[in-house]
């Protein structure tokens, strides 16, 4: 693909791009023609995708494909964050409000935050001292880190635990701390790497209420999963990357729509339907397409309420149903359309 220069637009209105090599401008961030380099030689991100604007305050998802093949890790933390720190393993370019972060100290290292998969976390440290210590390493000293540590703690909801040790809380709290960590400095761009890896359902569902809080403060957040419900849920925008090529930089909306059939319905009759009544299913507004096996049939549809026509018509054959459902496609569905294959870490 032919390589473009990506811009950023400040203020309300945020420009977001990932092209060429890869590109992407989240928050405040710019990367330019970035090329991830492997232990085995250099791997280009490639693809063609376009530019689009994003309010202040929104989530980029990056999805990847294949096991250990241009991996949202190595392009999150060894190009982003080992630019910062002169380390990096790509060559390219990536700005903050103009400034390059890949060469020399500048203030715009200070509005980004991480959150590695790998906790970041002295465990025989209590739980306020770590954050003390991140503010420390930021240079906010006195009262202003003990109200930051105070705000942080609540925001995560640990309060209740700042005198407690790391050693002794479960999975859930720890990441949750490791959050508060990353935003002890008040960053404007957060970036999320596997955040809820290991942590049981309530505690995944804290991190996403505490994320939804900081995308309302307008903080720009970069988040990586491989668990779909939860790009499904967080994701204003979301690019899928697959054996180096980005396939999709889209908002959720968007990507739906790259799919013939929006929604299934699913039916269990009390026996199996002739060809004839198959065909005149098939045949009906808004049916892309069905299957039978059996007396379970399933039908891709246009929309949701396209059903309606189906079920009416079952009912004027006589057929009985003994349980209908209907299911809107999801993101699993077309990241399997657009890949061939299931997301895996």
């Amino acid at each position: 693909p032919t390589l473009r220069t990506t811009t950023f637009s400040g203020g309300q209105n945020q420009l977001l791009t990932v092209d060429g090599t890869i590109g992407a401008t989240v928050g405040q961030a710019t990367f330019n023609n970035w090329t991830v380099n492997k232990a085995a030689g250099t791997l280009t991100l490639a693809g063609s995708v376009s530019d689009y604007y994003t309010p202040t305050g929104s989530t980029l998802s990056i999805l990847n494909g294949v096991l250990n093949d241009a991996g949202k890790t190595i392009f999150v933390q060894g190009n982003i964050i080992n630019s910062a720190t002169h380390q990096s393993v790509g060559s390219g370019s990536i700005t903050m409000n103009g400034d390059s972060i890949v060469t020399g100290p500048c203030d715009a290292k200070r509005v980004i935050g991480l959150v590695p998969q790998d906790l970041a976390l002295y465990d025989d440290l209590p739980a306020r001292d770590n954050l003390m210590l991140f503010a420390a390493l930021y240079g906010i000293q006195g009262g202003d880190a003990k109200r930051r540590c105070a705000q942080v703690l609540e925001l995560v909801q640990l309060s209740d635990r700042a005198g407690d040790k790391p050693a002794d809380f479960s999975g859930g709290m720890k990441r949750r701390l490791n959050i508060a960590a990353a935003l002890m400095h008040d960053p404007a761009l957060l970036i999320l790497d596997e955040p809820t890896v290991g942590v049981d359902p309530q505690s995944r569902n804290a991190i996403f209420d505490t994320l939804e809080q900081l995308k309302g403060t307008g903080r720009s957040l970069i988040y990586t999963s491989h668990y779909m419900e939860e790009v499904e849920r967080l994701a204003d925008h979301i690019v899928i990357i697959d054996h180096g090529k980005i396939l999709a930089d889209e908002s959720p909306a968007a990507l739906h729509k790259r799919l013939p059939a929006q929604a299934a319905l699913h039916v269990e009759l009390a026996e199996a339907l002739p060809l004839a009544q198959l065909q005149a299913i098939r045949a009906l507004p808004g049916v892309n397409s069905v299957s039978a096996q059996d007396a379970l049939l399933e039908v891709l549809l246009q929309d949701g309420q396209d059903a309606l026509g189906v079920m009416g018509y079952l009912q004027e054959q006589g057929a009985r149903a003994f349980h209908f459902a209907t299911a809107r496609t999801k993101l699993e569905d077309i990241f399997l359309n657009l890949t061939g294959r299931s997301l895996r870490d």
